[in-house]
């Protein structure tokens, strides 16, 4: 409502930080008090007196002190935390909870945690990545997942508070900032202290049709927030190789990663918050694929050896047949532990038939449980044959991978985008949702929390 005030009185180029605090000083209220008076129609706030520039931005300076000296007090809470209750070994076990139902997912993530998970996602109901505001309070009903909001987001993290003090371990919190509210959902998570984000630089534009202007002016400011909360970033990698071949196009999940990387270095962002995604999505009926996957998995930890990775589990070539899925997540998991891959999202036995049950994952526990420890340091144990199939693997994605980055240093990321160059999907500029609230700065915006989060004070 605030914000389509701002709109209607031709002030978006101003941005809402420069309208507040002209607010604060003409009425004397509070962001809170504004916004309710603009909604019930007593304020018109582009159209109140303009105010001095410096008196506007030594106000809005002094609220936004509050909620950074906030989220600076939550990290550091996190970390004592983790040096008091510690935490599991990586690879961290993932796992997802889906109800709908903030109240239900309490029970099923407080379970998974007693079962033996470090991490818990709460996935987002269906569509709210295209929704162009937060949803508020608790919630009961979600498609395919329940709503990211702030009310959930602080049940759901007093939930793994309790259970991580009766397990003796810490227990992460994931959630999703991509689509039209990345830094809305950053900003929450880092205030609810949650230590995981969904946040991919490309993925709203490609698999969301988000326009790519707004996606990447957005990943920014979500990343700059997402970096000096500690939350560690997940990207989307995954994804490309759902739509398009494991094989062919894995130079492509390469060189994602790269721009995924530079990105969020540019938001200051470190690279031990940077869980680069990647996948295992071979056809299992590929002769010498689990060399390849191998192969590739090792390549990602070689290359980027301080991010935690994300490794994904198969889901393209799970049929229903359970047996064979289990066996499947046996060798996803122990391409995981050899490799020394860092944020394991276990994959699901009932894969392509249901959400999963309370025992579906107790049993993707127990079976990358097994693994991890029994194979806990095969990978500092073997070397790899020179000049052999996995060798060749690595080099060849590699090699394919510096080619695509060329194109698209010659060409642009956009022109390359264009093209479907990514997941087989194509995008254009100035098409996807969203395009209209990307303007161009005016002469009075001002980001208070950028300076504040990039400076000294991290």
């Amino acid at each position: 409502v605030l914000i389509d005030n701002i709109v209607e009185g031709g002030g978006l180029e101003q941005g809402a930080a420069y309208w507040i605090g002209n607010a604060m000083i003409h009425t004397g209220e509070g962001p809170q008090t504004i916004a309710e008076k603009v909604a019930r129609g007593e304020i018109d706030i582009t159209r109140l007196p303009a105010g001095n520039m410096e008196e506007i931005e030594a106000k809005i300076q002094e609220i936004s002190l509050e909620t950074v000296n906030k989220i600076k007090s939550n990290r550091e809470e996190r970390d004592q935390l983790i040096d008091t209750l510690g935490e599991g070994k990586q690879p961290y076990i993932y796992v997802i909870v889906a109800t709908g139902n903030i109240y239900e997912d309490i029970v099923q993530a407080q379970a998974a945690a007693r079962q033996g998970a470090d991490i818990i996602a709460v996935i987002r109901t269906t569509g709210q990545s295209l929704l162009d505001y937060v949803p508020y309070g608790a919630t009961t009903e979600g498609f395919g997942g329940t709503y990211a909001t702030q009310e959930n987001f602080r049940l759901m993290r007093a939930a793994l508070d309790e259970v991580g003090e009766e397990v003796g371990r810490y227990i992460r919190l994931c959630n999703y900032c991509s689509g039209l509210c990345m830094p809305e959902i950053a900003a929450m998570g880092a205030l609810e202290r949650l230590d995981m984000m969904l946040n991919d630089a490309l993925y709203g534009l490609l698999f969301r049709d988000i326009n790519m202007q707004r996606t990447l002016v957005d990943q920014y400011f979500s990343r700059v927030i997402n970096g000096y909360a500690g939350i560690i970033i997940n990207t989307g990698e995954d994804n490309y190789l759902t739509t398009d071949d494991a094989v062919e196009a894995a130079h492509t999940v390469l060189a994602s990663q790269f721009i995924n990387e530079q990105f969020a270095l540019k938001a200051g962002l470190p690279e031990e918050q940077m869980g680069l995604g990647h996948a295992f999505e071979m056809d299992p009926n590929l002769e010498n694929g689990f060399l390849y996957e191998l192969a590739q998995a090792q390549m990602a930890r070689e290359i980027f050896p301080n991010a935690p990775l994300k490794y994904m589990p198969p889901t393209k070539f799970m049929t229903g047949n359970i047996f064979k899925g289990h066996i499947q997540n046996a060798l996803f998991n122990l391409a995981a532990v050899t490799t020394g891959q860092s944020i394991q999202l276990l994959g699901m036995l009932t894969e392509a038939i249901h959400t999963p049950h309370l025992q579906d994952r107790y049993l993707s526990i127990e079976n990358a449980q097994y693994i991890f420890n029994n194979a806990r340091d095969l990978g500092d144990e073997i070397t790899f044959k020179e000049d052999g199939i996995m060798q060749n693997r690595a080099q060849t994605v590699l090699k394919d991978a510096e080619e695509l980055l060329n194109q698209i240093a010659d060409e642009g990321l956009f022109q390359t985008i264009e093209q479907g160059k990514f997941g087989g999907v194509k995008r254009q500029r100035t098409g996807g949702k969203g395009l209209n609230g990307v303007v161009k700065k005016g002469q009075n915006y001002f980001n208070p929390f950028i300076p504040l989060m990039l400076g000294g004070n991290r």
